[in-house]
């Protein structure tokens, strides 16, 4: 039976690694030495790994070029932060150096003497602690490296402690209005829990913040803060119960605490690599034991597992040695790579006892490597391309991880052709000299019949089948070919996979309305961390208010004119009309000056009296000097402030984001918006777009490879939709085990496309290769062959995995949550789902009118179920015996 014509790759590919394969059997020593020569050289890459590692937040999980990074550059240029002079937290352009507290009642109100005494006893805590510089011999106390204001005094950490001073009793007679406190303050960042008497009198409240900023505007002073800050939260972690808070309960956080946090997820997840390593071990040498002495795949199932861990080793070496930067998710890379590795080496061993026995080893080792390089060749490209596809994307942590696992799984690869394979050639020696797998001692090949059955199994073997002249079958893969393909291909079974399929389908479609998108912060610390404590109390006590938003005109306007004022309040006015803003507490020093003007009969109405009287307006209220920016004589810069309200989830930051950069677009003067918390918040911007250029360019690309190389383009549509539809199930089933669609899944979307080859491609090539004319014989020969190393590569690469789960950290329990969803999807698909679906509508309809005439000459060549054992080339040559002058065109062409 002829092949269609879209072999042209696939055939002179097989060939090539037959030949490539005869090669390594007769040199293995070759194969195999010189992998681990390459390995030793690039793995001295690990010596620069302390200068490749790139954690930082910022950098690594949000957007290359994020609008708001444009805008903070605008922010740090024009309105430079003055932390020592006129410091006002809301103006910073970043998050500051900053010591915060929450202090939540132990009862059921701050605002009592007890609690005060309490609060005051913590801040003289902080005011008193004390760093000693060991590199200038100096004290450095907060009282010197404080914020302040006017110069004088460092910023209150809480206007109420500011209120009652040394007299805490007062804070039971002063009225407390809330959100605004004594006309001018808010309290809405500051008081939390609060329960409000008629006129916005607070009469309890739940918890109150401390806020310690400290100063940053010099390299000394910054260097200096974060001396005294790392060594205050190792003070407060150990000392916090020493000062008999009885009244409050403490939860702590800095402007460093997120990224020490995040830099110690990484070592909670080593000591996991090695326990891994030997679930893989263990696994891989248990699913390969043989009941026969001599083909027993021990050795060479435990090869394997190096084989992967050499491919990480010089994959890694290589890279840190080019200087590509290493971050924290790359650390999920080699749990990966196990997995794959593994999987490859079982289709391997499965090609290799498919050969006949008696065949010398370079002749087994060709075919195995006609048969199984090919499919390898095939899921290595699909997953190298879906991970360097990857590297398309804006997040530097999706970059550097599908860089370095797209190059391991490369290595693997290749050293699964040459190392394993040289290996495997090896141990084929052994076999072929009938030794013992343990003590290489030739064994009796017949079985004694007065022996006990132990004696036959320990020191008999070297059996094989007489009929097909291969080895044993495995007792699952005999149950693939005995109980479970006819029970799939049965009628009534394939009804019944459809209906689980459109359960699953409509289930997954609808997941998929319901993911969340973003990465929570508090998600980059472990669970143990007193980071997550803090984030807990903070949306608890403190989402009525959201962050405080700059609106910044970004050119020269002309103020005094009053149609530019006049846009200037229409302007505003829209912000205050979008759902997320506040009316009441937006800020304007155009609006404050004109209400001076008018009392004092002022003369703005031109420009050198509008910038001449602007000193009046910056000696009554000193803050908004910092508002706006004077050179030259023009005002080339100002700002305006809105208070946005009810941002409590990530569809809300996403949401008022989006609104209040669309009313800025709609603004009739050029402004911008800005808060530190939109660098954190642009990656809602990309995340989506990011995920589906990354899986519709990599679905494009593997149909391309698979239609190359799977010798029929309607089975490689099948695969292509294999690949959708694991990723809708994917995509959609992280939102009942609650994931959410940020840089980190996408990680994982990325690999969901390569893994979904790996399962479809094995069994749609095996189908399609597969010469017989009955679509349910061919699928069982496809479950025969395929069914065993599938289920061994899904286990082993779940396996692989599930350490993480047990992980402190979001980053890798998500990791393991979603490869976990790939395997078992694609799992399902490879064994369930396609098959049924290939036997249905995956073969071709034009056949030979005398197929049956072939399949009764091909009978009389092998007769009744032994057509089932019959090696692919065996079955060409029979084929080939059959008369060509048939004018009907080839069955397994369109």
């Amino acid at each position: 039976m002829a092949r269609c014509h879209t072999d042209c790759l696939q055939k002179p590919l097989s060939i090539a690694f037959g030949r490539l394969g005869k090669l390594v059997g007769r040199y293995p020593w070759w194969f195999l030495l010189i992998p681990f020569v390459l390995s030793a050289g690039l793995g001295a890459g690990f010596y620069f790994l302390p200068q490749r590692q790139a954690n930082n937040i910022e950098d690594q999980f949000t957007p290359i070029g994020g609008p708001a990074k444009t805008e903070r550059d605008f922010l740090r240029t024009h309105f430079p932060t003055n932390d020592s002079g006129h410091f006002s937290a809301q103006r910073l352009y970043t998050e500051g150096s900053f010591v915060s507290l929450i202090a939540v009642s132990t009862t059921d109100n701050v605002i009592n003497v007890n609690t005060f005494k309490e609060l005051m006893k913590l801040d003289e805590m902080v005011q008193n602690f004390t760093v000693m510089d060991a590199a200038t011999n100096t004290t450095l106390t907060f009282q010197k490296l404080c914020a302040e204001v006017q110069g004088q005094k460092c910023i209150s950490a809480n206007p109420l402690l500011s209120a009652v001073q040394s007299n805490v009793s007062l804070i039971e007679t002063i009225q407390i209005g809330y959100p605004m406190f004594q006309g001018r303050t808010f309290l809405g960042t500051y008081l939390g829990g609060v329960t409000l008497n008629p006129g916005n009198i607070v009469q309890k409240a739940k918890a109150i913040k401390l806020q310690y900023y400290l100063r940053e505007e010099n390299e000394q002073d910054k260097e200096n803060s974060l001396q005294w800050i790392s060594q205050f939260i190792k003070f407060l972690s150990k000392n916090t119960n020493e000062y008999q808070l009885n009244e409050i309960k403490v939860s702590y956080f800095t402007s460093v605490s997120r990224q020490q946090e995040f830099d110690a997820t990484t070592k909670t997840v080593i000591p996991l690599f090695s326990i891994t390593y030997f679930v893989t071990i263990f696994f891989s040498i248990v699913s390969c034991i043989r009941f026969d002495c001599v083909r027993n795949k021990v050795w060479v199932a435990g090869f394997g597992v190096i084989s992967s861990g050499l491919a990480v080793l010089s994959s890694f070496g290589l890279l840190l040695l080019c200087g590509v930067p290493f971050v924290i998710t790359v650390g999920n890379a080699p749990f990966l790579i196990l997995g794959v590795g593994v999987d490859d080496m079982f289709i391997m061993i499965s090609s290799w006892q498919q050969t006949k026995v008696k065949n010398k080893v370079e002749e087994r080792m060709a075919e195995t490597y006609a048969e199984a390089a090919v499919s390898i060749t095939i899921t290595t490209l699909t997953d190298v391309l879906a991970f360097y596809i990857g590297i398309l994307t804006s997040f530097r942590s999706v970059q550097s991880f599908c860089i370095y696992t797209g190059t391991a799984i490369l290595f693997c690869f290749l050293y699964n052709v040459t190392c394993f394979g040289a290996f495997l050639a090896l141990n084929g020696r052994r076999e072929e000299s009938n030794r013992h797998w343990f003590i290489c001692k030739k064994v009796e090949e017949e079985k004694d019949d007065d022996r006990s059955s132990a004696y036959n199994m320990c020191c008999v073997g070297g059996g094989y089948s007489q009929t097909t002249g291969k080895e044993t079958d495995h007792p699952i893969t005999g149950f693939f070919r005995k109980q479970y393909g006819p029970f799939l291909t049965n009628f009534w079974t394939k009804i019944l996979v459809v209906l689980l399929y459109g359960g699953y389908l409509a289930s997954s479609i609808y997941g998929c309305f319901q993911v969340q998108e973003g990465i929570d912060l508090r998600n980059l610390a472990t669970d143990s961390s007193y980071v997550r404590s803090f984030y807990d109390d903070d949306d608890l006590y403190f989402s009525e208010f959201g962050p405080r938003v700059m609106v910044v005109v970004t050119e020269e306007v002309s103020y005094w004119d009053l149609d530019v004022q006049s846009k200037t309040d229409r302007c505003l006015e829209s912000f205050i009309n979008n759902s997320y803003v506040s009316e009441s507490f937006s800020e304007s020093w155009l609006s404050v000056y004109r209400g001076i003007a008018n009392q004092m009969n002022l003369n703005i109405r031109d420009k050198s009296n509008f910038i001449g009287n602007l000193s009046i307006l910056f000696t009554l209220f000193p803050d908004y000097k910092q508002d706006v920016e004077i050179q030259a004589g023009a005002i080339r810069a100002s700002r305006f402030f809105i208070q946005t309200v009810n941002v409590t989830s990530a569809v809300d930051e996403r949401d008022m984001l989006n609104q209040v950069r669309d009313t800025a677009k709609r603004c009739e003067i050029p402004v911008l918006v800005y808060h530190p918390a939109f660098i954190y918040f642009d990656q809602y911007a990309v995340i989506i777009d990011n995920t589906i250029q990354n899986v519709g360019v990599a679905a494009a690309v593997m149909f391309v490879i698979s239609i190359l190389l799977i010798p029929n383009p309607l089975c490689s549509l099948w695969v292509t939709f294999t690949i959708a539809s694991i990723i809708v199930g994917v995509t959609g089933f992280m939102a009942y085990w609650d994931v959410n669609l940020d840089s980190i899944s996408m990680i994982n979307l990325v690999i969901c496309i390569g893994f979904s080859v790996d399962f479809s491609a094995h069994i749609t090539y095996a189908f399609v290769s597969n010469h017989k004319t009955k679509v349910n014989e061919r699928i069982i020969d496809a479950l025969h062959s395929l069914g065993y190393p599938i289920v061994q590569g899904a286990v082993s690469t779940i396996l692989g995995v599930i350490a993480l789960s047990a992980a402190e950290s979001y980053i890798f329990r998500t990791f393991f949550k979603i490869i976990f969803l790939v395997i078992a999807f694609g799992m399902i698909h490879g064994l369930v789902f396609l098959p049924v679906f290939l036997t249905l509508f995956g073969d071709c309809k034009r056949r030979f009118k005398n197929a049956s005439k072939i399949e009764d000459h091909i009978d009389k060549q092998i007769p009744g179920d032994d057509l089932r054992e019959t090696n692919i080339n065996d079955y060409d040559n029979i084929v080939t015996t059959f008369p060509k002058k048939s004018p009907y065109p080839d069955p397994d062409c369109p």
